[in-house]
């Protein structure tokens, strides 16, 4: 291929990659499947590498990440980025309705209404349709250039869908589900976690290695249109509409009303739905839809009159600290654990929290028997947020992290760099029982029936002692376990049983090699194929798998060579455990049915679980969504289908009952 050749081939797979990425980031409506696009990023990565003078800023191959900054340089925002006052109840919006329409002469006034989202705020500037450059809100006048990182968030555009120069402002966060894995795998590596998504999206985009922002998955919200030119927009909700049309992702939870009793209401509704949402929110932003309006309405130093934020009232409680709580987790990680006076927070019942480490219990100067304020971090995870001194009557107790391992009486160590103390004792037994946990939870080898207190007994009974010898008990050995009958024996052989059909991603998982998580486990199976190869593997070898980096990689070559670890799996070969890989070739799933669906389910199904089918479905390219819309492509009905089959029905969506759905599934198998 020459070089004019490359050059339209490369425009036109730029174009097709960052298409399915307004689909999949944007639309969540993904067109084709994940085997497919990374064909296409491949070969435009293999082109660009060939005729490197034709890669350019707006190329979808720059999201991973440049090279590290010394420095993020400054930039002066062209309009303001002003701060919003704020309302804590109706009376504050009442007021607030007063003084726009007292200002505006008691002319009509509609208000947008949208959610707060709690990220980091940005303003993103493109010229001719192209992405130059993104900033940080800073003092509000000037920020800091964070462009590279920024262009390692998918859901926002390289290049607009026409050619516009524009500024606009959005949010950039993590979604909670991303913060949740971030933490588990920095508590894996002895880190300090981050103490709600807020703190680590801005975290994350304030690193200057943008290599860093590019691992971690961060989305965006646009909500607002700062500058515009050769295009007129009269109301704030024409410009989101706008701007969605343009390839930005903008909020589908905004609303527009013309009262501010209909504003009062919505409040109070997202209030107690705030929860539902898969990212945090502490409130909603009420703004003036008119632009005119909003113009003489004006702005104070700070804020603009036009538009204020409605806080949601704090999810905070006072309780006592009874007890500090240490336990090992299935990497040796030793963490404190607040024992609580029970209160009631965020709509449920906290009794215990997170304390992290032992330099979060020092920085905060706990003491057993301490008054603190206790937060549910990102509406999440409860933890202990300050210590009230001034409660104090002189019976409490400080607290000291103990030099040996509750479990197993190993002498804890600190590895340089870590935060976390940490059990080195491969024979530990909470290690032991927490790896057993781990082997049989869903995402790995899913044994039902084998929880966290069957776990202990089989341990504690010495029937159990690695992962292998699962599949060696017998029903008489169960039958010795408390409150284990003869039918939950006979459930649990089989369950055990069963897994062992299970895909190599789940054994690879349940494993628990440190810094492999889910993911990361599929990518290693569908790449080698069988775990002898995987094992066999290199650490350059291990490189060449997308999203396994060194870390990783060097995990996985010491995890291996453990004799103890060669004798596990020997002895899971024995017993008949499978060790290839099953999922779909890429050719048969993007020849499936499935393939690039959106599907819902709804009842219940004779033949396998909903997980189950979920599975089966996203394993054939389809994706599963929870509700029906016009978006969706097929409903699948089991028995006592309810009010997803009637909307879909309203809709006229397919909808196919399990017999069809199998048979579906029949032919991919076949095929």
């Amino acid at each position: 291929m020459n070089r004019e050749e490359a050059a339209r081939r490369i425009e036109a797979l730029r174009r097709q990659i960052e298409e399915h990425n307004y689909w999949y980031y944007v639309k969540d409506d993904p067109k084709i499947s994940d085997a497919e696009y990374d064909a296409l990023m491949r070969e435009l990565i293999e082109l660009e590498a060939a005729f490197p003078d034709l890669v350019t800023p707006d190329s979808p191959s720059q999201r991973v990440g440049g090279a590290p900054l010394d420095a993020f340089e400054k930039v002066t925002h062209a309009v303001p980025m002003l701060s919003l006052d704020n309302a804590f109840d109706e009376g504050d919006l009442r007021e607030f309705d007063r003084r726009v329409r007292s200002l505006l002469g008691g002319e009509a006034v509609q208000y947008v209404v949208e959610p707060k989202i709690d990220g980091l705020a940005v303003t993103l500037r493109y010229e001719d349709g192209l992405f130059v450059r993104g900033a940080t809100r800073g003092d509000g006048m000037t920020g800091e250039n964070i462009t590279q990182n920024l262009k390692t968030i998918r859901s926002l555009p390289l290049r607009l869908r026409r050619p516009l120069t524009l500024e606009v402002r959005g949010e950039a966060f993590m979604p909670k589900a991303a913060f949740e894995r971030l933490n588990r795998e920095r508590e894996a590596r002895g880190e300090p976690l981050f103490a709600n998504p807020r703190n680590a999206a801005a975290g994350s985009l304030r690193q200057l290695d943008p290599r860093v922002a590019a691992e971690r998955t961060l989305d965006l919200f646009v909500y607002g249109l700062a500058q515009i030119e050769g295009e007129a927009v009269a109301t704030h909700w024409e410009a989101l509409t706008l701007l969605e049309e343009l390839g930005f992702k903008v909020n589908p939870e905004r609303r527009r009303f013309a009262t501010i009793d209909e504003v009062i209401a919505h409040c109070a509704e997202w209030a107690a739905r705030r929860h539902d949402l898969p990212y945090v929110i502490d409130g909603l932003v009420i703004k003036v839809d008119r632009f005119d309006q909003q113009e003489r309405l004006g702005a104070t130093a700070k804020s603009p009159r036009w538009a204020i934020a409605y806080k949601f009232p704090a999810e905070e409680a006072v309780t006592v600290l009874e007890d500090i709580e240490v336990s090992v987790g299935r990497t040796g990680v030793v963490t404190p654990t607040a024992i609580l006076r029970p209160v009631q927070l965020a709509g449920t019942t906290v009794k215990r929290a997170s304390l992290h480490n032992e330099d979060i219990i020092r920085e905060k100067g706990i003491r057993l028997g301490d008054h603190v304020v206790v937060r549910k971090a990102g509406d999440i995870i409860p933890e202990v947020v300050a210590v009230l001194a001034e409660r104090r009557t002189g019976s409490e107790r400080p607290f000291s992290m103990p030099t040996h391992c509750p479990a197993c009486g190993s002498a804890l160590v600190r590895f340089e760099g870590e935060v976390a103390l940490r059990c080195v004792n491969p024979s530990c037994p909470a290690q032991i029982v927490e790896g057993l946990i781990h082997f049989a939870s869903r995402d790995a080898m899913n044994i039902e029936g084998l929880g966290e207190r069957v776990c202990q007994q089989l341990f504690d009974h010495g029937l159990v002692r690695n992962v292998a010898d699962l599949y060696f008990l017998d029903r008489d050995e169960l039958l010795r376990l408390e409150r284990m009958g003869p039918k939950s024996a006979d459930n649990l052989l089989a369950a055990i049983e069963r897994s062992k059909a299970n895909s190599l991603e789940r054994l690879v998982y349940g494993l628990g090699i440190r810094f492999i998580g889910a993911k990361a486990a599929k990518s290693l199976a569908q790449h080698f194929g069988t775990l002898d190869r995987l094992m066999a593997a290199t650490f350059d070898e291990l490189l060449t798998v997308p999203e396994i980096g060194p870390k990783m990689a060097d995990s996985v070559v010491t995890y291996f060579a453990r004799p103890e670890v060669r004798t596990v799996i020997d002895r899971l070969k024995a017993a008949g455990v499978n060790t290839v890989y099953k999922g779909p070739s890429p050719a048969a799933q993007a020849a499936s049915p499935f393939a690039g669906k959106t599907v819902v389910l709804t009842g219940t199904l004779a033949s396998m679980t909903r997980k189950e089918a979920q599975e089966r479905i996203e394993a054939l390219g389809g994706k599963v969504a929870s509700s029906v819309s016009k978006k969706t492509d097929l409903v699948i009905a089991g028995e006592n289908a309810g009010s997803k089959l009637a909307k879909a029905r309203e809709l006229g969506v397919p909808v196919i009952d399990e017999a069809a759905f199998l048979a579906l599934l029949g032919s991919d198998d076949r095929a």
